[in-house]
């Protein structure tokens, strides 16, 4: 693997740097079980690149669900809090890998289709919050990641072009959408999306299964 010297890292958090799909998928299997409906695997890949307000409309109209979709929203908030409060790992050498990112020189951002109220506890407890130069979130833009508006945003914020940042991203939507404005991508496997793993890795620049595997490799 050629390394790639940028400056500018832009990481998603769910399913890249956070072990957290599981806790989405249990969210999604209880929610829908109250309801009568059970949980299909392209229900799951469908509401993976949608941001919060856009699973939620999808979620009521896709099972006629009588929910408003505030309702909706507030209750898998609440069912999440916790986990990312207490239990949310990060993935197998995230956390080494962006320290010596950090301590190289190069600047970190944060493209994510959670929230607040979620990824801060998270990142809070295992002490990195404040490594981050730019946070941005799928809210800001109105838009999932299956357009490329959250990855642009993120550029603008660091105050440089598309294709000066690198992109690690475990959904196949938001690769393409990151590839599309010119970022250079790295594909992180996730068993949550397993089933476009190939895919994944052929659409990106790079690809890694453990970040440990790219420590010295990409950008270091």
């Amino acid at each position: 693997m050629a390394s790639v010297m940028k400056k500018n890292y832009i990481f998603d958090l769910d399913g890249t740097l956070l072990d957290s799909m599981d806790v989405w998928l249990q969210i999604d299997i209880d929610f829908l079980k109250k309801r009568g409906v059970k949980v299909s695997p392209d229900y799951t890949a469908a509401v993976s690149s949608m941001n919060f307000p856009e699973a939620a409309v999808y979620t009521k109209e896709r099972f006629k669900l009588p929910d408003d979709v505030s309702d909706i929203m507030r209750e898998w908030n609440n069912m999440a809090v916790y986990a990312y409060s207490n239990t949310v790992k990060m993935k197998s050498g995230a956390k080494e890998y962006l320290e010596i990112l950090k301590n190289s020189g190069v600047r970190l951002a944060i493209a994510t289709s959670s929230i607040p109220v979620l990824y801060e506890p998270a990142l809070l407890n295992h002490g990195i919050l404040d490594w981050f130069d730019v946070i941005c979130i799928s809210e800001e833009v109105g838009c999932g990641k299956s357009r490329p508006d959250i990855f642009i945003l993120t550029a603008q914020k660091l105050g440089v072009q598309p294709c000066d940042c690198i992109v690690f991203e475990d959904i196949i939507e938001a690769v393409k959408s990151a590839k599309s404005i010119g970022m250079t991508v790295c594909g992180v496997y996730d068993k949550a999306s397993k089933d476009d793993w190939e895919e994944i890795k052929r659409m990106s620049d790079f690809s890694t299964t453990n970040f440990k595997e790219i420590i010295g490799k990409v950008g270091t």
